[in-house]
Formats: C-alpha cells, structure tokens, sequence
C-alpha cells in the first residue's frame, strides 16, 4: 500500500490518509442531502420531477448521488493518486434544474452533461485540457490558489448561517446583525476550537472539530430544539440547524434505490429547443466546469504540496481525465455534472497527500447509500468551522504574488475577490484571465500571453457575454 500509494514519499502516514478521507468526506457529505434538494424539488418543461414524475423522490436522488461520488472518488484516488474528491457540483446542479431543465425534460437535460462530459473528456484526451493548465501563468495559478481560500471560507460561514443576506445590505452577520441562535453558537464554537488545535498542530484537529461539534449539536438540539430551517407548516426558522437537525436517527440503514441510473436522452434536447440554444447550454456547463476543476486541483494541490515548480501537478494527465469522465457519469445517472470538490481540501489539512484518502472518502460515500440516515446528522454548523480553517491555509500562499508588479496583481486580485463575490470559481478565473490579457497588450505585450491562453480568454468572453448572444439570436 505504501508503494502504490507513495505514502512515505509524499510524508505522509496511513493514519493522516484515512484522517484525511474522512474529514473530507464529513465536509462534503451534505451533497448527498442538498443535491436531491436542488435537482429533486424542480420540475422540468412537462411538470414532472426528476425519477418518479408526479412528486419529489429525495431517497432515489440521493442515493445515485452517493453512488456516483463514491465510485469517482476512488478511481481518482486509485488512478491519479491524489486526495481529491468528487460529487455533483454545486452550482452546476442549480443550472441544470432552473436553467436547462425548465425548457425540456429531465433526460433530454441529463443528456446535454453527458454530451458536456464527452466534449471534455475529448478535450483531455487530446492534450488541450493539459496544455491549457500548462499555459496559465505561475501567479495566476497562485491567486486562484488565494481566491478560493477565500470562496470556501465563505461557503462555510454562508452553510453554518454566520452571515446572511440582510435587509438594505447584500449580507449582514448572523440574524439581523446578531448572533442570537444556537447553531450559530455552536459554529462558533466549533470554529475556535479547531482553529486553536490548528494552532497548536493537532493531529486530527479538523475531523476532531466535525466530530465533537456534531456531538455538541445533538445535545443542544435535544435541549433546546432549534428545530430545521422551516417549521412545520412551513414557515422560515432563522434560529433553526441548516440542512440537518442533528439528531440521532430513528433506522441507521436504508436499502438504496439506483433505478435513476441511465434515464438520460443524448440528443434529445435538439429536438426541444433551438439548436444554438442546446449548444450554448453545453458551453456553459463546458466552460463551468473546465475552470472550477482547474482552479481546484491549482488551489488544493498547492495545499498539499504536490504542486512542481512549473505550477503543475503529477499526473495533471489523469487527474484531469478523471474529473471530466465524473461530469459524464453523472449526467448518465442523472444527478448532474461531477467534478473535483474543493472540499478536498478539508482532508488535506488534516494531512491527507496521496490517493488513499480519496479511497477512503469514496467508500464512505457507497456506505451512505445505505447508511444516508447518518450522514444527515452532521448539520452544517458542525462541518462549516473546517472549512473556514482550511480558507485560511489556502490564503497564506498570497505571500507568493508580487503587488508590486500591476500587470501580474491587479488579474490576481480580480481573480481573487471574484470568486467568492461572484459565488464561483469560473468567474473569478475568467475575470483574471481576460484582465491579464487586456494589460499585456496596452502595455504592448499581448506576444508574452500564451497562444492557448488568447484561446481560453476568447472562450471567456463568449461565457460573460452568454447573456447578449441569446438576446441577439433570440434563443431563450
């Protein structure tokens, strides 16, 4: 194991790997509850839901979910030899169900991912995916590195509710500016105290923080009952756990239902909407997709070492081929596009360097098609303080970038702030690549930007102006 998984020379240990695994795995387990939530209560062109037609079917959405996740995680893990985890990607899977689904059916919209996946998947195996990660140049590869230590910081405080949207303000701290509920408390909590075993070089400091604060929040919750984001008749619950009330369940296990694999129609969609239409849903997703996992694997990479001098990691290759084969099995299986999670970086901190922690994420995630009564304890608030921790480590390579040099810093600070402004790593990307190469030809040298980059940057400019070129052809 040591040798296939070149867990000494990497210096690491078997305990850190499985640490690892399973930090990663508690940060990100929420996907097997939020994407049935997103994709499994929309309904598409026909009024159907997604599997059973007449109504939502969150156990058939979640246990693909699982599914999909678990077998990807571990061929990343067996194949490419990193600690990097995959699931149906957020933001994509809200895509899909108000912006693709909404305009024909479910399988017509999982057979654009799949086309997604396959045009992608192309992409790597001829050498332009690799080429185009080779050809970002060394500081923007570090800001994208910053920018989404910036991101997932605010993802955790956004999922433990610690900031919000506020009345008169796009966001505000806590409820109305206060920190009055008690799984706010408990994110706190959980914050100071992993940052503090963090601190003081705590092995296990972050799986610690997820475990102790879960176990904090069933106490609390059965004292106070906070109750979950609604009430019972369906009333917001500002005070209440989000996601998951943490309590312990009534069954641990549940026979898992698959039959939503395969339901997908590879051309279908031509047959409903316009054909420039169909094509510009593939290249949002493409485009989606492309730069996030690029901006993962740079960022979560750099955490953990494995990033060489040109900015590349071992195996860019297989990585790359990995991730764009998730995007097609997950529209096969019809849970959305799969890609790299940056949560991966949660089991990074925790030590986790080699392929062998992604064995262990993935086997977790296949245990929780029949165990998804236990990964629904973990509520936000328990796993979120691991990846504001975590924003942290990944902030500290900003050291890196040179502020005194404006062509190199202004791209890397719009790279940087736009990630977690924007809510996406893509955008950030893009804003820093079309900067970059604006400066370089005022300054009169646009021949120093790479010829694959001008490609990329055209690409982007097409992705921002998506909006016009639908107006302009009149497709909706």
């Amino acid at each position: 194991m040591d040798r296939f998984f070149r867990i000494s020379e990497r210096g690491s240990t078997i305990g850190r790997e499985i640490r690892g695994g399973l930090a990663t795995f508690f940060t990100m387990a929420y996907i097997v509850v939020l994407n049935p939530l997103i994709i499994g209560t929309a309904q598409d062109a026909d009024g159907q839901y997604l599997g059973d037609g007449s109504a939502p079917n969150f156990a058939l959405v979640a246990a693909a979910t699982a599914l999909v996740a678990g077998v990807l995680t571990i061929v990343m893990g067996l194949v490419a030899n990193v600690p990097f985890a995959i699931a149906a990607g957020l933001g994509i899977n809200a895509f899909l169900a108000y912006g693709i689904a909404s305009h024909m059916s479910w399988e017509d919209a999982m057979g654009l991912v799949v086309l997604e996946g396959i045009v992608i998947t192309i992409l790597v195996l001829t050498g332009f995916r690799v080429a185009v990660f080779r050809a970002i140049p060394t500081e923007l590869k570090t800001a994208i590195s910053v920018g989404i230590g910036l991101f997932i910081a605010l993802i955790g405080f956004v999922d433990a509710g610690f900031v919000r949207s506020g009345s008169g303000v796009p966001v505000e701290l806590g409820i109305g500016g206060t920190l009055t509920s008690w799984p706010v408390l408990v994110f706190v909590i959980g914050l100071l105290v992993t940052a503090a075993l963090v601190a003081r070089r705590v092995r296990g400091a972050i799986l610690i923080g997820i475990v102790g604060m879960t176990i904090l929040a069933i106490i609390v919750e059965a004292i106070v009952g906070a109750g979950g984001s609604q009430t019972a008749d369906g009333q917001p619950n500002p005070g209440g756990w989000r996601l998951n009330v943490p309590q312990l369940p009534e069954n641990i296990i549940s026979l898992p239902d698959f039959s939503l694999l395969g339901q997908f129609s590879l051309f279908g969609a031509f047959g409903k909407v316009s054909v420039i239409f169909a094509l510009l849903l593939v290249f949002t997703l493409l485009i989606t997709d492309f730069f996030d996992t690029m901006g993962t694997i740079v960022g979560v990479g750099r955490q953990a070492g494995l990033v060489q001098p040109d900015g590349t990691l071992p195996k860019t290759r297989e990585i790359l081929l990995v991730d764009s084969v998730a995007a097609m099995a997950g529209g096969a299986a019809s849970v959305s596009s799969n890609t790299t999670y940056v949560e991966s970086a949660a089991g990074v901190g925790e030590g986790a360097r080699t392929g062998l922690a992604s064995v262990v994420t993935g086997v977790l995630f296949l245990l929780a098609t029949f165990l998804s009564p236990l990964v629904e304890v973990v509520p936000h608030e328990a796993a979120a303080p691991a990846l504001v921790v975590v924003g942290f480590l990944m902030m500290t390579s900003i050291k890196e970038i040179d502020f005194s040099d404006y062509e190199v810093a202004i791209p890397a600070f719009f790279t940087i702030v736009l990630m977690p402004f924007t809510y996406s790593i893509a955008n950030g990307i893009g804003a820093g690549f079309v900067s970059y190469a604006l400066i370089k030809v005022i300054k009169g040298k646009g021949r120093e930007v790479h010829p694959l980059l001008w490609i990329v940057v055209v690409l982007f400019v097409l992705y921002f102006a998506r909006g016009a070129i639908e107006i302009l052809f009149g497709v909706s």
